[in-house]
Formats: structure tokens, sequence, C-alpha cells
């Protein structure tokens, strides 16, 4: 990785997008530090030292880099394009206008894309709206007595200019984004999701190393790293593993030409759904907390659910956070991936899997084998996700734990197709002529 990026330096043009790269994730993380207008930085500061951040909102913060708990211009982060491209995709297997869209090439993904625009926007609205009135409330860090002097003046044009900012913020988020993909190396939402996970792990490692207490905190410091570098090594290892499906196109006669005849794979992923199953399981398990938060009952059914799925270290939460991450990745795997289109198109220009029929038995053995490698995806991203409940129990310290199931994935993930287009881009730009 390290020879690609140094021989990517040396390539004028690909010098010119990395650095144009670079030059915007700065760009991204200055603003994740500059204060909403209204905000009592201090308070804010002190309530952040003096309680827990992991709690309702630690998924949402970890997607913006600690900005969210921190008021700043860039608090609501990339989670809204996030959940707008999500909606959007599950969206196209329902209605059939999208669906048409989807399939009209360039065209329809650029109407695909401004429609996201769009619902990212209104998102960004109502998650400002909710965050500016629980910071308001003083809900937003609970146990913190001075939690009700982060916004000291709450009048209507305070709060909507706050909401206006944020949501502003969010807009800029998304133009830097696809600055990133047009000009510079990756993907450039991708990019800023890797650059906000990224940005705690400094501060999280050292925090624990504090917190320790055998050897001055190095032990603990180091088994930690030890652990954080075999997760990488296991989830490169899942991420990269495919079921490679021979598929064989018989010869076509087109005029005095023959096409075809040639032969290929289809690559099934044994983490076909990637990171969206952590993500989905993660979001529905805070909307109980979420409720009782905001109600404040203390009736029987309030209790219940903060016995046992507010902490998250409770028997009931670990087994339905699992059971939840295994559906979902079945769930997102089948909107994802249709057999039976696949089979179709595979008939339409004379492709066939060598031993099985086209048409109908080619989509029941593609469903056959998609359903079998999805059982060990979805039972290893359940166990990755659960690494920062057995880090809660070792070594005391959740909330400061960096290499967590969503971050791991999502920082590898992107990682690895991050060297892959630079790789990519360096084999266009040199050839190998036939005398040496």
């Amino acid at each position: 990785m390290l020879t690609a990026f140094a021989r990517a330096f040396r390539t004028p043009d690909l010098r010119k997008k990395l650095l144009f790269t670079l030059g915007i994730m700065v760009l991204f993380r200055l603003g994740a530090h500059i204060p909403v207008p209204g905000v009592d930085f201090q308070a804010v500061k002190y309530c952040v030292n003096a309680t827990n951040t992991s709690g309702l909102f630690g998924l949402v913060n970890l997607f913006s880099g600690g900005a969210l708990l921190q008021l700043t211009i860039f608090a609501l982060g990339i989670m809204p394009y996030i959940t707008a491209s999500i909606i959007l995709q599950l969206l196209t297997v329902v209605i059939p206008r999208l669906e048409a869209l989807k399939k009209e090439g360039q065209a329809g993904t650029a109407k695909i894309t401004q429609y996201t625009r769009y619902l990212t926007i209104g998102l960004a609205v109502l998650q400002a709206t909710g965050l500016v009135a629980t910071a308001r409330s003083g809900q937003l860090f609970s146990g913190c007595n001075r939690a009700t002097e982060i916004v000291p003046d709450t009048s209507m044009f305070r709060i909507v200019t706050m909401v206006i900012v944020m949501t502003s913020g969010t807009s800029v988020i998304m133009w830097l984004g696809e600055l990133i993909t047009d000009r510079g190396i990756g993907n450039g939402m991708s990019i800023l999701m890797f650059l906000s996970i990224a940005a705690g792990f400094p501060g999280a490692l050292w925090a624990i190393k504090k917190q320790g207490t055998i050897g001055d905190g190095w032990v603990e410091f180091f088994a930690v790293c030890a652990v954080g570098l075999a997760m990488v090594a296991l989830v490169v290892f899942v991420e990269q593993a495919q079921r490679r499906i021979p598929v064989q196109y018989a010869k076509r006669m087109i005029g005095r030409r023959a096409y075809g005849g040639t032969s290929t794979y289809i690559p099934l992923k044994v983490n076909q759904a990637g990171v969206i199953p952590v993500i989905f399981a993660s979001s529905l398990l805070y909307i109980p907390a979420l409720l009782v938060q905001f109600s404040g009952s203390n009736a029987g059914w309030a209790n219940w659910i903060r016995a046992n799925f507010v902490k998250g270290d409770h028997p009931y939460y670990i087994i339905t956070y699992f059971l939840l991450i295994v559906f979902f990745a079945f769930f997102y795997v089948a909107i994802s991936f249709n057999p039976e289109e696949v089979a179709d198109n595979m008939k339409k220009y004379g492709g066939f899997i060598p031993g099985i029929r086209a048409g109908r038995p080619t989509a029941e053995y593609l469903s056959y084998v998609l359903n079998r490698i999805t059982w060990p995806g979805s039972l290893y991203l359940g166990l990755i996700a659960l690494v920062p409940t057995v880090a809660l129990v070792l070594f005391n310290a959740n909330q400061n734990f960096p290499f967590g199931g969503t971050s791991i994935l999502i920082i590898v993930g992107v990682g690895l197709e991050t060297v892959k287009q630079i790789e990519s881009q360096l084999q266009q730009r040199n050839y190998e002529g036939f005398l040496r």
C-alpha cells in the first residue's frame, strides 16, 4: 500500500488528485471544530469531559468525527446523506418509477442522485431541529450539571439560526464529498466517513492508556492495539473473500463476425451487505432508548428498557443486536442482488453456468449459493459488532474502545477500495513495451 502511494506521488496528475483530496480533508476537519453560533463552547467542553459520550448519540457522533456532541457547524456529519442513500436504495425496490430510473443508465443515476440530495437536506433539517431541541432541554448530556447552559439564548431566532447553520454544514459536506469523487481519489463520501471515524482513534487509544492500571496503562494500551490489528487482519480476509461462479458465453455469429466464446465469473462476496446491517441494527436499537429519554416516564416498561436496552451490556441487548444484524444481512442481500435478473441477463447474451441450465435453474442455483455464503458473512458481522461489548467487560472502557464493529468495517473497506483505485490508475499510466 505504501509503495502504491509513493508511486502515485511520483505521477504528476495523480499527485494533484491526492493533494486535492488531502486539502478537502483538512477543510472537513477544520469545520468539525467551528462551533455553531449561539452555543456556549465552554459548557459543551465541560460536559464532554464530565460524561460518558458513548450512549444514545454514540453512532451519529462516530460518523461526525466527534462534532455532534461538540455542536459544531458539521455536527450532523455525513449521517443524513448515508440515511438518504439507504432510503433511496430501499425505495428503488418498492417504487417502480425509481426502478425504471435505475435501469436508464447514467441519466437515471443522476436523477436518483438529485433525489438523494433533496432527501439529505430534508433529513438534515429534521436532525438539526431535534439536536438543537435536545441540547436546549439539557438532555444531550445526561448527568452533566451544566447541560442546560449549552444554549443560553433560547429565542426562536437563535434556534432557527442554529438549524440553518447545521443544515448548511451538511450541504457543504455533501459538496466536498462530490468534489473528491470528481476531482480527487476514491469515493468522496466514503473518504469523509473514513476520516470522521479515524479522527477519534488517537484520543480513544490514549484514554485507554490513562485509564489502565497495569504497568501505568501501557499493558492495556498494547493489548487493545494487538486486538485491533487482529481484527483488521480478520476483516481484510473476510472482505476480500468471494465465491466465484464460472460463466461461459457461447459463440454467436453476427454478420461475418463471431462474438462470445469467453469465460468469466460472477464474484459473490462473503460479506455482500457490507456495513449496512450493523447500521440498521444499531439505529433500530436506539429507538427504545430514545423514546424513554424523551418521554421521561417512570412506568414499568420504561424501567425495563432502561435496565435491558440502554447500557448495551445486558444479555437481552446483545442477543437482540446479534439477531438483528443477521436478519438485516439477509434482508439487504435479498434486495440488492436479484438472482432472477442476473439469470435473465445471462440468458439474453448467451451465457450459462457449466452444468446448470439457463433460465430458472440458474436463478435457483444463484439463490442457493448466495444463501449459503450469506450465513458466514452475517455471523461474522454480528461477532465483529459485539467487540465493544467484550471490551466493556475486559477493559471497562467501552466508551473509549476504538475498534468497534462499525468503525473497523468502514475503515478497512474504504482503505481497500481507495488503494485499489490508486493501483488501477497507476496501471493505466505504466505500459511495458515489447523491448526492455
